[in-house]
């Protein structure tokens, strides 16, 4: 609830105060966090903590992506931002594998105090790294002059009236939120596994190959970020298609073909979360961003609440296995929209243009 009620908000301010000090409070917030989980361990203590996390991931979320794509485009090279973006998503994934297991020795050689100092350590650290970026006073600041004393309230309405009202950007928005909201498919992963009678001890090595693939997906979308909107619906269908039927199947086998989708479904995410940086052309980068997290979390929610349901009647296989259903209708209707679209144009051409 707090990430929802701060995303967008916290994107408009991105828009109006220098991006960079907001990802060192970020930082900062996100080890008060793990401050509060340390020395205040009762239910008050967790429940402060889960608040001001989302507070925290609400101020990263859109700031981030922002003065990243601004910074580039600043240096001329935006056609770099797919390749960056999803080596540090890919990063991100290796590091947490590393983190969960360096969790093991912290907590036999000094308990869960030593866990969360160590946690608050690393969140400074974060802080410190954000206040460094050797970033340009254009990117930190966005589209708008610091000096021209454009407000909140500007920069907001600025934002979500490109993202309600441009078709390029409100297709671009649909498309990545459905994409990032349906990569929750991973919540039930483990579940999967279980409901095929896979020993406990074995789901985390299934679990692994999902989280592998999807570290390959995004480590790669610099590769693929030129491929053309059909391919890209040709990819969402197979990667879906591959999860349905892993699903299904014997769990070992199963989870080849569901690593392989999960990797495809995350490479087409971060594809198409770039064609949205690049058709927003207004001042509220970050805004309209942020808006694409209200959108991947309302996609993410849709879909707990589909397997919660769907699991009780069904069986979680074949619930997660339904969930591929509309992502590939989507898919197809989206190629053959394109298609229309492109003949269409092909049709209307002057006859000596052809």
């Amino acid at each position: 609830m707090t990430a929802f009620v701060a995303e967008v908000p916290s994107g408009a301010w991105a828009d109006t105060v220098d991006r960079r000090h907001l990802l060192v409070l970020s930082a900062l917030i996100h080890a008060t966090a793990f401050a509060a989980w340390t020395w205040w361990p009762t239910y008050a203590g967790f429940a402060l903590g889960f608040v001001l996390w989302g507070v925290s991931s609400a101020l990263m979320s859109g700031t981030f992506e922002a003065l990243l794509y601004d910074d580039l485009a600043v240096r001329g090279e935006a056609g770099r931002y797919p390749r960056l973006i999803g080596y540090a998503r890919s990063s991100a994934l290796v590091l947490t594998l590393l983190a969960e297991l360096a969790a093991v020795p912290l907590l036999l050689a000094g308990g869960y105090q030593l866990v969360g100092v160590a946690s608050v350590a690393t969140a400074m650290v974060q802080a410190l790294l954000a206040a460094t970026l050797p970033v340009s006073r254009e990117a930190r600041h966005g589209r708008r002059d610091p000096d021209d004393g454009a407000g909140y309230l500007t920069m907001l309405r600025a934002g979500l009236t490109e993202a309600s009202r441009t078709p390029s950007v409100r297709r671009a928005l649909l498309v990545a939120s459905v994409l990032v909201g349906m990569t929750a498919y991973d919540e039930f992963f483990p579940l999967v596994a279980d409901a095929h009678g896979v020993a406990a001890a074995t789901v985390p090595v299934l679990v692994s190959l999902a989280t592998l693939a999807q570290a390959v997906g995004t480590a790669l979308a610099g590769r693929t970020a030129g491929m053309s909107p059909r391919a890209l619906a040709a990819v969402v269908a197979a990667g879906a298609t591959l999860i349905s039927l892993g699903a299904l199947v014997h769990p070992y086998v199963g989870f080849v073909g569901i690593a392989l989708g999960y990797g495809l479904l995350n490479n087409a995410m971060i594809v198409a979360e770039t064609r949205l940086q690049d058709s927003i052309e207004g001042p509220a980068r970050a805004t309209v961003t942020s808006v694409l997290g209200v959108g991947e979390e309302t996609f993410a929610l849709a879909t707990y609440l589909f397997v919660g349901v769907t699991a009780g009647l069904v069986g979680v296989p074949v619930a997660i296995a339904l969930i591929g259903l509309p992502v590939v209708t989507g898919a197809v209707c989206s190629h053959l929209l394109i298609s229309r679209r492109r003949m269409s144009r092909i049709t209307a051409e002057p006859e000596g243009r052809l």
